[in-house]
């Protein structure tokens, strides 16, 4: 007889797979949320990004107020930015993910003309190799202007890779739960 705590040889407890089961629920409910509307799939990495800055911010302050020395004003001034910027970010999520994503498009034509910079001036490549790359750098650079033009297509687009890999996540969390296969077992 087994007791609601134990579980078969092999076979992960009970209450663990339910709450995967139930976990497993939740995360691919949000998946098909950040799939149908991408955008706030990106603005919630933002306002989380955000609330890890202004933890962070605050206890740059504290350490600069209680610990003394050299530093201490630079702790509290970079620690008071930090958390001016963070709640900036909170007060406006929508606006801080659209610099986000317009910083990345602007690496993105860094990148774009550097690989077609490389590409032209590399002599040891192959031929393909270099028209590859020259190809690779051209496609950037188109994707960086459309993403630099409208920001929407930015945030959609790490809206739907957040949302995906969300959904496979979940299928896997659920899944684990389903089979009761030992989840420890397997990573040793």
């Amino acid at each position: 007889m087994v007791s609601e705590n134990s579980s078969p040889p092999g076979k992960s407890p009970t209450w663990l797979r339910m709450a995967q089961i139930g976990l497993g629920i939740v995360i691919l409910i949000l998946s098909i949320i950040v799939l149908v509307n991408p955008i706030l799939g990106s603005v919630s990495i933002i306002i989380f990004l955000a609330f890890l800055l202004l933890f962070a911010g605050i206890e740059k302050i504290i350490s600069g107020i209680i610990f003394a020395g050299r530093t201490r004003f630079i702790s509290i001034g970079l620690g008071i930015l930090v958390v001016i910027v963070a709640m900036i970010a909170l007060a406006y999520p929508l606006g801080a993910s659209i610099f986000v994503v317009l910083l990345l498009g602007v690496a993105l034509l860094i990148d774009g003309v550097s690989r077609i910079i490389h590409s032209i001036k590399d002599h040891t490549s192959s031929r393909w190799s270099k028209y590859f790359g020259i190809g690779v750098g051209i496609l950037s650079i188109i994707l960086a202007a459309a993403v630099i033009a409208y920001p929407g297509i930015g945030l959609a687009l790490a809206g739907i890779l957040i949302g995906i890999a969300l959904l496979i996540t979940s299928i896997q969390i659920i899944s684990a739960g389903v089979t009761g296969e030992n989840q420890r077992r397997r990573l040793i």
